[in-house]
């Protein structure tokens, strides 16, 4: 870790507080100059770093700037295998984490962009990824013999768990739009794709590719034409760290739920928020859109419809949209 990681990282730990440059090199064992190098890279960053005569260097602490450091702060003993990458700018993170998977990273690895070019969405569908405004993230999953037929419980535990996440950290009651879409107040405000690849030789699950993004602020411009009457974001203005917690407790939920305690809790979850049972709905299919009653959601998070004709069926995955079009 270089003196910038460093320094970032003692400033997280000790937001809105004063340490002389003197005090600084002796704590991070560097020179002062080294220490006067670091904090003018982070400025030209958009760190908010205060410089004040006989009081010394300050990280604000009302910045909202992803970092591993601000991340890492946040994560708690469930998430000791979770390794951050972060990139100012990508132009899809699914894309990027699908070539360090073949390269053989392990699982537990984050790819999180403060930007997206091109951020996918179900269906060829495009995930607006503006700079600044969201948290642009793909986690790399390696379960052990896992069937093709079970990937779709990695989208409704994330779904479960960004939930929590920006429960915890607003205090608002996000619902879930079946199977993958986080709702608040009518708008969209967060999407998930779930990726796989299947190892021809065994027939189970080789990895999996998370996909969230999460509409942190709406944009300074606001949301394009097509999207302004559907998009929202969790915060309206800037929130103090609200990036940084918000990933950081994505993560913590979705861990539990993987490898932790809360392990059988999350389709609970998830039925709890479903904004979807008794509502009248469009079933997307190849063929068109098709009218139905949605009914109940089963312990794996399968939805039962039913048609016109009274024919019933019960969905592991898909597309719907819910009658009249509002949402």
């Amino acid at each position: 870790m270089g003196t910038r990681e460093k320094l970032l990282a003692f400033f997280e730990e000790n937001k809105g507080s004063y340490f002389s440059g003197e005090e600084l090199a002796a704590r991070l064992s560097v020179s002062r100059t080294a220490v006067w190098k670091a904090v003018n890279s982070l400025r030209r960053e958009g760190y908010e770093i205060c410089g004040v005569s006989n009081k010394g260097y300050c990280l604000s602490g009302d910045a909202d700037i992803l970092s591993v450091q601000g991340i890492s702060k946040y994560l708690k003993p469930v998430c000791p295998s979770i390794q951050i990458e972060l990139l100012p700018y990508v132009d899809s993170t699914n894309d990027y984490l699908r070539e360090q998977a073949g390269q053989g990273r392990p699982e537990g690895f984050a790819v999180i962009a403060g930007e997206q070019s091109r951020g996918k969405g179900r269906i060829g569908r495009s995930f607006y990824s503006p700079a600044d405004t969201g948290i642009y993230m793909s986690f790399l999953l390696r379960p052990e013999d896992c069937p093709p037929s079970q990937a779709v419980k990695f989208t409704t535990m994330a779904a479960a768990a960004l939930c929590l996440a920006i429960e915890k950290v607003s205090g608002k009651n996000p619902r879930i739009k079946w199977v993958n879409d986080i709702y608040l107040e009518k708008k969209k405000v967060s999407g998930i794709l779930t990726e796989a690849s299947v190892s021809l030789e065994s027939g189970v699950l080789e990895y999996v590719i998370l996909g969230v993004g999460i509409n942190v602020y709406p944009p300074k411009e606001g949301f394009p034409e097509e999207l302004e009457k559907k998009a929202g974001a969790v915060f309206e203005k800037k929130e103090k760290d609200g990036k940084n917690r918000l990933a950081a407790e994505f993560l913590n939920s979705f861990m539990d739920f993987y490898r932790g305690k809360a392990g059988a809790e999350y389709a609970g979850i998830y039925k709890s928020r479903s904004m979807v049972p008794g509502r009248e709905i469009h079933v997307l299919l190849p063929e068109g859109a098709k009218r139905a009653k949605a009914l109940e959601l089963d312990p794996e998070c399968r939805l039962l419809v039913e048609y016109e004709d009274g024919a019933r069926e019960w969905l592991r995955a898909g597309e719907i949209r819910i009658v009249p079009e509002e949402i």
